[in-house]
C-alpha cells in the first residue's frame, strides 16, 4: 500500500499500529516540509484503510476510484467558470486523478500548472466544504471506512474552515479525515486542536539514495551526489535528475544580483527586480527558497565546510570567488531579508518594491566584514 512512500518506515509503522491497536483517531494531519513523502503517505494509508476489515485489494482501489475515497485541494476559478461560481475539487477531478496517477510527489506549482492557472493563488472555497459534507453524508458504499483526503487545509478560506471545523466536530459515521498540511500554523487553532497530527520529517539521504538507484538506476556515485543535494526531499531528486532548467535560470539571476550589487549599479537592479517580478508568485517564491539554499551554501563553502556542501558543479564555479562575501556579518540579515520577501510575495505586495527594495539592501549586506 505504501509503495510509492520513499523511506518514512516509522511513520508508516505508526499509522499500521494505529489501526492493529484500534486506536485509529477520526482525523489525522500530516505535517512537514514539501517533498518529504506526506501526500505519498496519506494515499497509502487511505488505501490501507478501505481494504481493511477484510476488504479485498481492488482495481478501484490501485487507480483511487474508490467511491470512498474523497480528495479535496486547492482549486483555481478558470476564465469559462461563472461569476458566482465557487470552484470545487469536483471541477478538477480529471487534472487531479491524471497528476495523482502520475506519481505522489507533486508541488501546489505543479498542480497550478496542471489546472491551467499558473499566476493564480489557489484556495479551497466555501463550496468545497458544501460539496464534502454533502458527499460524506452518504452511507459508505461498500460498508467499510470513508477517506477525505485534504491537501494543504492552510489554504482554506475561512468560510470553508469554519465549516470543517463543523465536521471534525460531529463526523460522518465511518469517516476518516487525512490532512496533508504544510504549514499547520495557519490553520484555525480549533482545527489543530480537533486533529492528531503526525510530523514527518525529511526523508533521510540513504533512503532517497537507495530509491535513485532502485527506480532510477543511477550509479552509487550519482545517487549519492544527488541525495546529498536533495536536502531529504524527494521531489528535489527529481527535478535535479532531470536538470531542471528552471534552476539554471535561478542561478543566472542569483549571479546578475550578486553581480550588480556588488558594483552598485542601481538603473540594472531596477531591471533586475522588474524582470523578477514579471514572473508568477508561485515562481518568485521558488526563486527565494533557491535564494536561500545557496546562501547556505556559499556561507559553509567559504569556511571550507565542503563536506557539508550541496551544489551543482555550475554552483560550485560561482561559489570559488563569491562564496567570501558571505560570512558571519551578513548571513543572518541577509536570511530575515529572504524571509521576509518570501512573506510579502506569499501576501501578494508590490513583487517591483519587495524586489527592488531585497537588491537595494544587498548592496550594503555584501561589504558587511
Amino acid at each position: 500500500m505504501f509503495e510509492q512512500v520513499i523511506g518514512q518506515q516509522d511513520i508508516q509503522q505508526r499509522l499500521m499500529q494505529l489501526v492493529s491497536e484500534e486506536r485509529l483517531p477520526h482525523a489525522l494531519m500530516l505535517c512537514g516540509p514539501q517533498g518529504c513523502g506526506k501526500k505519498a503517505l496519506a494515499i497509502g494509508f487511505a488505501k490501507v484503510l478501505l481494504t481493511a476489515n477484510g476488504q479485498k485489494p481492488s482495481a478501484m482501489v490501485d487507480k483511487l476510484e474508490h467511491p470512498d475515497l474523497h480528495f479535496t485541494f486547492p482549486t483555481i476559478k478558470l476564465p469559462s467558470m461563472g461569476s458566482d461560481h465557487k470552484p470545487v475539487s469536483d471541477d478538477f477531478a480529471k487534472e487531479w486523478h491524471d497528476m495523482v496517477m502520475s506519481g505522489y510527489y507533486f508541488t501546489m506549482t505543479d498542480w497550478l500548472e496542471q489546472m491551467g492557472g499558473e499566476n493564480q493563488q489557489a484556495i479551497i472555497t466555501a463550496g468545497e466544504s458544501d460539496a464534502l459534507i454533502r458527499k460524506l453524508s452518504l452511507k459508505s458504499s461498500q460498508g467499510g471506512y470513508k477517506v477525505s483526503i485534504i491537501w494543504l487545509p492552510e489554504r482554506m478560506n475561512i468560510e470553508c474552515a469554519n465549516k470543517i471545523l463543523k465536521l471534525l466536530e460531529e463526523p460522518p459515521s465511518q469517516t476518516i479525515f487525512i490532512m496533508v498540511c504544510e504549514e499547520p500554523e495557519k490553520l484555525l487553532e480549533t482545527i489543530r486542536s480537533r486533529v492528531q497530527r503526525i510530523d514527518v520529517k525529511r526523508i533521510d539521504t540513504d533512503s532517497i539514495c537507495q530509491a535513485l538507484k532502485e527506480k532510477r538506476g543511477l550509479s552509487d556515485d550519482m545517487a549519492q551526489r544527488i541525495s546529498r543535494m536533495a536536502n531529504g526531499s524527494w521531489r528535489q531528486a527529481m527535478e535535479l535528475l532531470t536538470a531542471d532548467t528552471e534552476n539554471e535560470l535561478f542561478l543566472d539571476l542569483f549571479q546578475a544580483l550578486m553581480r550588480l550589487a556588488y558594483q552598485r549599479k542601481i538603473k540594472e537592479l531596477k531591471q533586475w527586480s522588474e524582470q523578477l517580478a514579471s514572473m508568477g508568485r508561485e515562481r518568485q517564491k521558488r526563486f527565494l527558497t533557491y535564494f536561500l539554499r545557496l546562501i547556505r551554501e556559499n556561507f559553509m563553502y567559504n569556511f571550507r565546510q565542503e563536506e557539508l556542501c550541496y551544489m551543482s558543479q555550475r554552483e560550485e564555479e560561482f561559489a570559488r570567488n563569491f562564496a567570501r562575501f558571505i560570512n558571519e556579518a551578513n548571513i543572518l540579515p541577509i536570511t530575515e531579508l529572504i524571509d521576509r520577501a518570501i512573506r510579502d510575495i506569499g501576501q501578494n505586495a508590490n513583487a517591483k518594491i519587495v524586489f527592488f527594495d531585497m537588491a537595494l539592501q544587498m548592496i550594503v549586506l555584501l561589504i558587511q566584514k
